[in-house]
């Protein structure tokens, strides 16, 4: 019959020998403890013995018994008789001479070794399934592998295959369809006609608005695309669906899924599948692409800081720097001829007569004229920062010129995104939720000065504090809207690199801690997500169990480490391995390579592979495209080839200029679309 997951070697393979154990799975398998060797000294004759022993470890090994219980490999046969001393394996062919044998001792392994039949599991089987299918949403085949490690840890006959592989599927449906029920049953009539709508394409349109929302805004970092951003992420979020509380409802996971496959479908092929599954994929792929949308929005706003902002500024500030250094100097240069002459004035007069005022500017203006002096003055005050300035502000200067690029999308962030804040950005976020009425307030001042009671005075930190409040300060205590903006502004946006302003809704820019589940969200999943991870109820005995593990590990490694003459611990603790020495090559091993050197044909290893493959030219046909069609390449099997080659060479993918092999040239290879390896040596 046919298995609906698994492909015929699999199936063939499940209760079987897939092949001979490794010499590590006999040493851990099939080595008979005293308790197994008191069980088959109970049987007489060798070939009971063996045979015995045979269905003992077949059961260990597989889980289940085998219809020929001599259908094992020959390298078990031989490692079961070498430890019962039997010299001839052979004699264990006598074994099934009666039939009614290996059934009574399958009976009697059951009852000893404590292995129960499947019926008597099968309920707990498949809430495990279920369980494991609905929190994780893995395929079948993931799961009917972990379902058959879980059956032989509590020592279960595995059932056959196609039972087993029936009940996997019927469960992992019946979970998918609970999936679809239980968002379709969150949604009112009204949100149901609306998510339906996002499948149509409107009139004038081009597109449905399910496309449009999925491709999103073009990633260009200015303010009318943020503002085209802001007004997607309010479209998408006036629907309403945020308060539904899916993600309370069904993991996480699951609704991951849906919302994958909802941004990838076509909407034509959403739109043929029925309500359950078309209303559920419509609600999990809206709840993606609005955590989506405010990504965009908010990955355009670090786009727009950095590189057209924050970036311009720093540069036109240092361009400005650099034009005025000239003057700077200039007129520095003026005010210290001038300060000179100002010193050599103490040593004027007597003792106790301090020198005249006229005197002194006599001797300036013999250097400089009042005139040149005031200029220099005045220009130094107008281009370098005050004495008790905590940072040069010139880059920020150069922001608050750039006011109309920002003073749209500001309207709106702090509106259409919402945003948390910890201790350390909640003034900033408080500052930022009030800034749409700084931009929109009417001032009878004079732009771009507006009163100080609209604003935060505490947020305004040293660095903006001489842009904000003026210097000298306003008057009437009048502030610079525009700097205040950029002071807002500039701080909100380092704090939400940092995480300490997040906002609620996205994937990138969330809380940290918003997916540490607790309280009743955690109850509520809690059985499920135990019994999938097969945890205990009460995590006491399991970390005492692990402690003892630990402890047992450690002292065990610690007496073994007084012991070792090849590992020493110095004063502070550090571990020292002794350097193992290279083993000097025989000579004999010498030889053999040079000969085995000479007899090797000199070909290039990609045309060996060629020739392999000419050999089976099934290898070829074993490759498919993604989507489980046929490649229809021509050179097809050249393309494997050189990647096989170059994969195997450890060279790395490169252009060839061989001309003769046009998968390989510059334009790279048609399969992978990678350039490959390059000419022979």
């Amino acid at each position: 019959m046919p298995v609906e997951f698994l492909t015929d070697v699999e199936a063939a393979s499940y209760g079987r020998y897939a092949g001979p154990p490794s010499r590590t799975d006999l040493d851990r398998v099939f080595l008979l403890d005293e308790d197994d060797l008191a069980l088959i000294g109970l049987r007489r004759g060798e070939h009971m013995k063996l045979g015995f022993a045979l269905q003992l470890v077949t059961i260990r090994w597989l889980g289940t018994f085998l219809e020929d219980p001599l259908d094992v490999p020959v390298e078990v046969l031989d490692f079961v008789a070498e430890q019962l001393g039997i010299a001839d394996p052979s004699q264990v062919k006598r074994y099934t001479e009666r039939i009614k044998t290996r059934f009574d001792h399958q009976w009697e392994i059951r009852r000893v070794r404590g292995w129960k039949e499947f019926a008597k599991v099968e309920a707990e089987f498949g809430e495990w399934v279920a369980a494991r299918s609905w929190t994780s949403g893995d395929g079948p085949k993931a799961i009917f592998t972990d379902g058959v490690g879980w059956l032989r840890e509590r020592k279960v006959l595995l059932p056959g295959v196609t039972t087993l592989v029936r009940l996997v599927a019927r469960v992992r449906d019946d979970t998918t369809h609970r999936l679809w029920g239980v968002l379709e049953g969150l949604l009112s009539t009204g949100q149901r006609y609306v998510l339906d709508q996002l499948l149509e394409v409107a009139p004038g349109s081009r597109v449905s608005d399910l496309e449009r929302w999925r491709k999103g805004p073009p990633p260009r970092g200015s303010g009318p695309t943020l503002i085209k951003a802001l007004e997607q992420v309010a479209e998408i979020t006036g629907l309403g669906l945020a308060a539904l509380g899916a993600e309370g409802q069904v993991p996480p996971r699951r609704l991951g899924e849906l919302a994958k496959y909802g941004m990838s479908a076509d909407a034509s092929l959403i739109r043929r599948h029925g309500d359950g599954r078309r209303l559920a994929t419509l609600l999990a792929t809206v709840r993606l692409l609005e955590a989506k949308s405010v990504d965009d929005t908010l990955e355009l706003l670090d786009l727009l800081m950095a590189t057209e902002l924050l970036n311009k500024a720093h540069t036109a500030a240092d361009k400005d720097k650099v034009r005025k250094h000239p003057k700077l100097a200039r007129a520095s240069a003026r005010l210290a001829v001038a300060v000179e002459a100002l010193f050599e004035a103490e040593g004027w007069g007597g003792p106790d007569e301090e020198p005249r005022v006229s005197e002194v500017w006599e001797a300036i203006e013999a250097v400089i004229s009042r005139a040149e002096l005031r200029a220099a003055l005045v220009l130094v005050n107008e281009n370098v920062p005050p004495a008790d300035a905590v940072d040069p502000d010139d880059w920020r200067s150069e922001l608050v010129g750039r006011y109309t690029t920002v003073s749209g999308f500001l309207k709106l962030l702090p509106v259409v995104i919402a945003f948390g804040a910890n201790a350390e950005g909640a003034p900033i976020l408080a500052a930022m939720r009030r800034l749409p009425e700084v931009l929109a307030y009417r001032s009878r001042l004079a732009a771009p000065l507006i009163p100080a009671k609209v604003i935060e005075p505490a947020v305004v930190n040293g660095p903006w504090k001489r842009l904000v409040f003026g210097h000298p300060a306003h008057q009437g205590g009048a502030v610079n809207r525009h700097a205040y903006t950029f002071c807002v502004l500039e701080q909100f946006y380092r704090h939400l690199k940092r995480r300490e302003i997040y906002a609620e809704a996205s994937t990138k820019w969330r809380n940290p801690q918003a997916q540490l589940l607790e309280g009743e969200k955690w109850q509520t999943i809690r059985g499920e997500v135990l019994t999938t991870l097969g945890l205990p109820e009460d995590p006491d005995a399991l970390l005492a169990e692990h402690a003892r593990t630990l402890d047992f590990a450690y002292t065990e490694v610690g007496g073994r480490l007084a012991t070792n003459t090849e590992v020493r611990i110095d004063e502070v603790g550090k571990i020292h391995l002794t350097g193992v020495k290279a083993v000097e090559e025989p000579p004999s091993l010498v030889d053999l390579r040079n000969r085995t050197t000479a007899m090797l044909p000199r070909v290039d290893l990609p045309e060996v592979i060629l020739e392999v493959m000419s050999w089976e030219p099934s290898l070829a046909q074993a490759f498919t495209a993604a989507s489980g069609g046929r490649s229809r390449l021509s050179d097809l099997p050249t393309s494997i080839a050189a990647c096989l080659a170059a994969h195997s060479m450890n060279v790395g993918y490169r252009p060839s200029p061989r001309k003769a092999c046009p998968p390989w040239s510059a334009h790279g290879c048609r399969t992978c679309s990678r350039t490959v390896f390059g000419p022979r040596p």
